[in-house]
């Protein structure tokens, strides 16, 4: 790093002459790096500020005053631009592009002034989010899903292939709500079922969470009494198959309302099956349908 006095090389000795011009050489090659500006400075010269030893500065002296042009990061091997109408400011670039990934370093892309941020892929391209879980919403504010026109929202997996299912699971004692706008209905394409889960009996009574099990079975292995649902909801159904492994009986709690309040004369027979269906009204199960004495093969 080296500055000189002045660039002009005067008549003089050889050997004067030589290191004049060594100095001179010596300047241009080092850019005139020094921590202050060359006194042989005129206007249009650019130099070298290395106050900053690992980031120097590129300086402009225009006559009167030094113009900070750029500074060099020497450990990331870059040039930062100052002057914010230099097109390597993506803010003053109207057409920039990336020649890598961008690696946004932890940080976030936001917009200002409530502005929306758009991806936008050319033409029939599409935006494919590669994680294995994306979060919408603003803090606890609700999330919408929706479309950007009248097109219909459709989920499917594995790009429309048969392969994976699509679950919604809601968070802790949360409810899933399907809703319609205005005239619109439900539509199932395909068959919807509620898998069938077992009951099982303890000290001669069962235990049955309708929430849980709505769609439920019992293999019969003592005298068995259906004790009062938890979690029920007034509006709801539930189905019971109860297959008898012996000669067992049958008895439920009085929250369950049989037809003409009279509870059925059950089969009670091994190998066979029984099968009821209730409605909760809001106070008791009132049963809705019943078939008895089924072959359980």
């Amino acid at each position: 790093m080296a500055q000189a006095t002045d660039f002009t090389i005067a008549n003089q000795s050889f050997p004067s002459f030589r290191t004049d011009l060594n100095t001179v050489l010596s300047a241009i090659n080092t850019m005139n790096s020094g921590t202050s500006r060359p006194s042989s400075a005129v206007a249009g010269t650019m130099w070298l500020d290395t106050t900053s030893a690992s980031a120097p500065t590129i300086k402009f002296f225009d006559g009167t005053d030094d113009i900070s042009f750029a500074t060099i990061d020497y450990s990331a091997n870059t040039v930062n631009f100052i002057d914010s109408s230099v097109a390597s400011d993506v803010v003053n670039d109207t057409t920039p592009q990336l020649g890598g990934n961008l690696d946004v370093n932890g940080n976030d892309i936001v917009s200002t002034s409530n502005a929306n941020v758009d991806i936008v892929p050319n033409g029939t391209g599409d935006v494919t989010l590669q994680a294995d879980s994306v979060q919408i919403g603003d803090s606890n504010a609700n999330a919408t899903l929706t479309t950007n026109g009248t097109g219909d929202l459709i989920l499917n997996t594995n790009n429309g292939t048969n392969a994976g299912n699509i679950t919604l699971e809601d968070g802790a004692n949360g409810h899933i709500q399907v809703s319609t706008n205005g005239t619109g209905y439900i539509k199932f394409n395909d068959l919807a079922y509620i898998p069938q889960q077992a009951l099982t009996s303890s000290s001669n009574a069962v235990a049955w969470d309708v929430q849980a099990k709505p769609n439920a079975y019992h293999l019969t292995t003592e005298n068995t009494t259906f004790s009062a649902p938890t979690n029920s909801v007034e509006g709801s159904f539930i189905a019971l198959e109860i297959n008898y492994d012996g000669s067992h009986t049958i008895a439920f709690n009085t929250v369950f309302e049989f037809a003409a309040s009279t509870a059925p004369t059950f089969t009670s027979t091994d190998g066979k099956t029984d099968i009821l269906v209730f409605r909760y009204n809001g106070t008791v199960w009132q049963e809705v349908g019943r078939t008895l004495n089924l072959s359980e093969s």
